[in-house]
């Protein structure tokens, strides 16, 4: 700083080597600033991402779970659609390895139940668990269809319905025994039937009970 005098004035001038007091931020200062953002945008992310995968994880959950919802609407559209006198149900139990894989059989004609409706005649179809291939451990859950009056074996057809499941455990309700059987003698059909499948991918198995005669509506 220096000092100028003239007409009787006296004024005060910066030198160019002065520290300028003006308004601003330090190096260290905007350093903090920057790390907290990044620190900011990292909990953002990861709680993004963390409910992104929740999301994911229900959404396939609910999605497996459908399938089985889809498979009790299914067997209560095929069982509560067939005729007693020809059905002639007949259901075994079996197990292999310790695990349960009973199987029930029964007769119809094409329909919803049976996933096609134009096939022409009588169908033999069994309810039962089959390995994935050849080579596989794994077993799925769907129907066997046979041509009720075709005795090669090449005209049975094979739809899965689930997939990689661990065991089908099946029971019949008797009104004799007032209790769950796990055999079905061929004849009429049951009141109830109640599937249970082991699931491998919940640690709880899926079970349905399924009425075979539909609940009459009463008039208001």
């Amino acid at each position: 700083m220096f000092t100028v005098q003239g007409n009787g004035k006296t004024r005060t001038r910066n030198s160019k080597f002065e520290i300028r007091n003006s308004p601003g931020f330090t190096l260290l200062e905007i350093m903090l600033a920057v790390g907290i953002l990044g620190l900011m945008s990292l909990a953002i992310f990861r709680f993004v991402q963390s409910t992104m995968t929740a999301l994911h994880l229900s959404s396939d959950i609910a999605a497996r779970d459908s399938q089985y919802d889809g498979l009790r609407d299914l067997l209560t559209e095929e069982w509560q659609s067939l005729s007693p006198q020809r059905a002639k149900m007949y259901g075994e139990p079996f197990k292999l390895n310790d695990r349960e894989r009973d199987w029930v059989r029964w007769n119809c004609s094409a329909g919803l139940g049976l996933l096609t409706r134009y096939a022409p005649g009588e169908f033999t179809v069994a309810l039962r668990l089959q390995p994935e291939n050849e080579k596989s451990d794994r077993l799925d859950l769907g129907f066997l269809r046979k041509p009720k009056d075709d005795s090669d074996v090449g005209g049975e057809t094979w739809v899965p319905l689930i997939k990689n499941v661990s065991s089908l455990d099946i029971r019949y309700f008797s009104p004799q025994a007032n209790d769950w059987v796990d055999r079905l003698p061929g004849g009429g059909l049951p009141r109830l039937v109640k599937i249970t499948v082991g699931r491998t991918d919940a640690s709880t198995p899926w079970e349905a009970i399924i009425p075979l005669t539909r609940t009459p509506l009463k008039n208001p």
